[in-house]
């Protein structure tokens, strides 16, 4: 019913002529406005790519690259001072013993 009311409205608006609203005029900032969109677009999709590639090439290299290991660090007795056990256990949550 209510769809239905909508609809006359807009009908009889339309055939009325009613106020159409336009677009307002396009406007121009800049002295670049006059350049041409679809060279910019391609211009900027090259250097994406380009971006793309030099970050996944480095990446690449990086991570196929070897990484020092160092020894294990002195176990002073003054760290990891446990006064009572967490609920889960022992060791702290997120701790792991490499044996």
């Amino acid at each position: 019913m209510a769809m239905a009311a909508v609809r006359s409205c807009l009908l009889r608006a339309g055939l009325r002529g009613g106020s159409r609203i336009s677009a307002p005029p396009k406007r121009t900032f800049s002295s670049s406005a006059h350049h041409d969109d679809a060279y910019e677009t391609a211009k900027w999709e090259k250097i994406t790519y380009l971006g793309i590639a030099t970050c996944t090439i480095l990446a690449i290299y990086n991570l196929s690259k070897g990484h020092p290991h160092y020894d294990e660090p002195l176990a002073y007795p003054y760290l990891h001072i446990r006064n009572k056990e967490f609920p889960w256990g022992p060791d702290g949550l997120f701790e792991t013993k490499h044996h």
